[in-house]
């Protein structure tokens, strides 16, 4: 049927002849999949006409509701997490030439941007001490969607293994992605004391089926399980693949997960120079060790280098045929899109610390930890840490007889942003509370966190 008119609004005549092709009766029945709650009945209630002036008031007055990052001490990560960025990278990614709306899909894309993703791949890669690192994909949660639907497709096996204390929130991400690949997800157990892995546990669940076996480094709730290297190497013994997920913030003072056997690396790129931003845009970090069937099957764009017929070096996107834009059908992922700016960011900002500022970095994230969870530790019917083990940026408390939600909010009236409850999450770790510690804590902010934790405890 061709409209009349398509940019008015549709005549009856017009929507029934449309719901006749479809083989509908009438317009509920092409709604009959919403549910009735959800739809609005009767009018709606404007406001009177606003000027301009009135409008932007209306808006400022909601937009004072929010509470600004700079009104409080924050102590929230659990996923995006604050950092200091070096005023340069905001300078660099302001350029016209970087911010733009445009993605870059030929290989004959701007020399410009594809050297900078060039340099992403080739710094990220050292960092993580693994051969190959795409050009970015969305987040940590859609890189570990994608590194499950590749482990399948190399290894030909439907079953997956991932840890009791993972992010939830990553592990829903990871079931929406896996669920139309018909992909089994198992949990295998940690110990609730120091959370390393339940080696007994994992063995049991490593049948025939198992493409991969992943594990977070840090952990969601901050620790490091001691055993990381041990399940890299049970999982290789049967035949699986082994994936880590990191925060790569760590890296310049821990072990790298390539030193660890990984055969995949996920991770989140935002603590190396990407602001919180409400949530996002985040960096998806996704790389494999240098192997072909790995290679061919890993999603997102690669960039190479090269040289001209004329003998000039030259940047360009290669293994094309892996993409939706070539090979829709048989694509490795259906990204389509990346996160190249974000990706441009951690570039500039990872050759501003260069190595020893990486080193640097670490130290003081992991000495800023160490000195919260000594001071929480002397306060009376308070629990910190959770867990026996090395915490990195992040660790789990507990306040004897008071709930997770009460605690939180007494710390807001004290203007301190103290944590997530995730209690929610684990059913075996009620009324716990997942803190922060970064490099832009100082001391007397990590000392007023403890002494007005110790006010709420003791009142």
């Amino acid at each position: 049927m061709v409209l009349k008119h398509p940019l008015i609004g549709l005549t009856d005549e017009e929507v029934s002849s449309m719901l006749l092709e479809m083989g509908l009766r009438n317009i509920n029945e092409l709604f009959k999949d919403i549910p009735p709650r959800l739809f609005m009945h009767g009018e709606l209630e404007y406001s009177k006409p606003l000027t301009e002036s009135e409008v932007k008031q209306v808006i400022k007055d909601i937009i004072s509701k929010n509470v600004a990052v700079g009104e409080v001490k924050l102590f929230i990560g659990g996923g995006v997490w604050p950092h200091f960025i070096p005023s340069v990278v905001k300078e660099v990614l302001r350029r016209s030439e970087l911010l733009t709306s445009y993605t870059p899909y030929q290989p004959e894309a701007s020399q410009g941007i594809l050297q900078a993703l060039f340099e992403y791949q080739s710094l990220m890669a050292e960092l993580l001490d693994i051969e190959v690192v795409n050009a970015s994909m969305y987040d940590w949660a859609t890189a570990l969607g994608e590194s499950f639907r590749m482990a399948k497709r190399v290894t030909r096996r439907n079953k997956i293994l991932y840890p009791h204390y993972i992010s939830y929130e990553r592990l829903e991400v990871a079931k929406t992605y896996s669920e139309p690949s018909s992909i089994t997800l198992q949990e295998y157990s940690q110990d609730k004391v120091d959370g390393s892995v339940d080696l007994e546990d994992l063995k049991n669940k490593m049948d025939r089926d198992v493409a991969a076996v992943y594990i977070e480094y840090p952990s969601y709730l901050g620790f490091i399980p001691i055993n990381i290297r041990e399940v890299g190497e049970i999982a290789h013994d049967r035949g699986s693949l082994f994936i880590i997920g990191v925060d790569p913030s760590m890296l310049g003072i821990f072990e790298s997960p390539g030193r660890l056997g990984a055969d995949i690396v996920v991770g989140e790129g935002q603590p190396l120079g990407i602001p919180m931003s409400f949530g996002g845009p985040l960096l998806g970090i996704m790389g494999c060790r240098m192997d072909s069937q790995l290679i061919h099957q890993l999603p997102g764009r690669l960039i190479g280098l090269t040289e001209t017929t004329r003998g000039e070096r030259a940047y360009t996107m290669i293994l094309q045929a892996r993409e939706q834009h070539i090979k829709r059908e048989k694509a490795t992922s259906n990204i389509c899109t990346n996160q190249a700016l974000c990706a441009v960011a951690v570039a500039v900002y990872l050759s501003l610390l260069g190595k020893n500022g990486i080193i640097e970095l670490g130290r003081q994230i992991l000495s800023r930890t160490k000195y919260l969870i000594s001071r929480l530790s002397r306060i009376g019917n308070l629990q910190a840490p959770l867990f026996k083990a090395i915490h990195f940026k992040e660790f789990t408390y507990r306040v004897r007889g008071k709930k997770a939600e009460h605690v939180l909010a007494e710390l807001y009236k004290k203007k301190i942003l103290a944590g997530v409850d995730v209690g929610r999450f684990y059913s075996d770790l009620p009324e716990a509370i997942l803190t922060c510690v970064t490099e832009i804590h100082s001391k007397k902010d990590l000392d007023l966190y403890a002494e007005s934790l110790r006010e709420v405890v003791e009142g």
